[in-house]
């Protein structure tokens, strides 16, 4: 089968290079444009576009789909299906008809559950127990075409969204193949259709969705904390400069007591070796990982010996 891939970040790697290594060829693929990165700003390649390039795979990449007639740039291809994974963009019409067996996506969620641009991050911000990954035909409005197959897996507790992102690639690489085999020995591609009424939604992440609320629960803020990872990260502030909360466990009080009359937000306790704890609305959370703005990632015991946070402190 004659496949165009289309995506772009790392979750998307896994994806195309088990089609890289199935029975089908990958004669395209499309990716974001060459963007920034680096102190120096360099111009650098999507993950996609560098695997693409190791396997001599021609690559596109447009700036935009619609409007752009880059349906007639893709049609010499002669694709039997296109295959989409973590692109971020919608495609047009006109490209959903041009492949025989039409356009399938490899989303990151139970769909009809977490629709949009980060349900990874929204299961695990929200506390979710189960996540899952769908493979899905493509129509026009945003993840709701129908459902050609889908697995479950648990949410654990160590999960963040990279860790769960990287499964739930492994398994859609798995479950895609399986999908386009059938399609090849069967002549067609048919799927359920989605219940509409029980769809949810995970819009894309902005900055300011990393703020803690330390009225929360331990448990909620936790959650934050691990589903906002590797961006926009949960942070909050301290004397007026940001700082961003990357290693936490809950605080189980043992000989050391801690201030009875602390608010959510303050710092209750200083474990030099360790961290410090911070109150939330049931309990308190021991930060062992900071960054604190325009300085290096470092220990909760380095934030401590280099003066940035005392007892009783509070963070907002």
């Amino acid at each position: 089968m004659q496949i165009i891939f289309i995506g772009t970040p790392i979750p998307a790697i896994p994806v195309l290079e088990k089609l890289l290594r199935s029975e089908h060829a990958v004669v395209a693929v499309v990716t974001q444009p060459d963007k920034p990165a680096g102190r120096g700003r360099k111009l650098t390649p999507s993950p996609v576009k560098a695997l693409a390039l190791q396997h001599r795979i021609p690559v596109l990449q447009p700036a935009k789909l619609k409007g752009t007639h880059f349906d007639e740039k893709l049609r010499p291809y002669a694709p039997d299906a296109i295959v989409v994974v973590s692109y971020g963009k919608i495609l047009p019409p006109e490209i959903l008809e041009l492949p025989r067996f039409g356009c399938i996506n490899v989303h990151f969620s139970l769909l009809p559950k977490y629709r949009g641009a980060a349900p990874v991050q929204w299961a695990i911000v929200n506390g979710e127990r189960i996540s899952g990954v769908t493979i899905m035909k493509i129509d026009e409005t945003l993840d709701t075409g129908d459902i050609l197959s889908q697995e479950q897996v648990d949410i654990l507790e160590d999960d963040d969204s990279i860790s769960l992102t990287n499964m739930l690639s492994v398994m859609g690489a798995e479950l895609l193949i399986q999908a386009l085999d059938q399609a090849e020995q069967t002549g067609k591609l048919e799927g359920q259709p989605q219940d509409h009424g029980a769809a949810t939604y995970a819009p894309m992440l902005k900055k300011e969705d990393g703020l803690i609320d330390w009225n929360q629960t331990t448990e909620e803020i936790l959650c934050r904390i691990r589903g906002l990872v590797p961006w926009p990260c949960a942070f909050s502030h301290l004397r007026g400069h940001q700082v961003k909360i990357l290693g936490t466990q809950p605080y189980v009080q043992a000989a050391l007591p801690l201030r009875a009359d602390a608010k959510p937000g303050q710092v209750t306790l200083l474990l030099k070796n360790t961290g410090f704890t911070v109150r939330t609305t049931d309990g308190n959370l021991l930060v062992t990982k900071v960054q604190p703005e325009n300085k290096r990632v470092m220990s909760g015991a380095d934030f401590i010996n280099g003066g940035y946070v005392k007892e009783g402190d509070q963070f907002y």
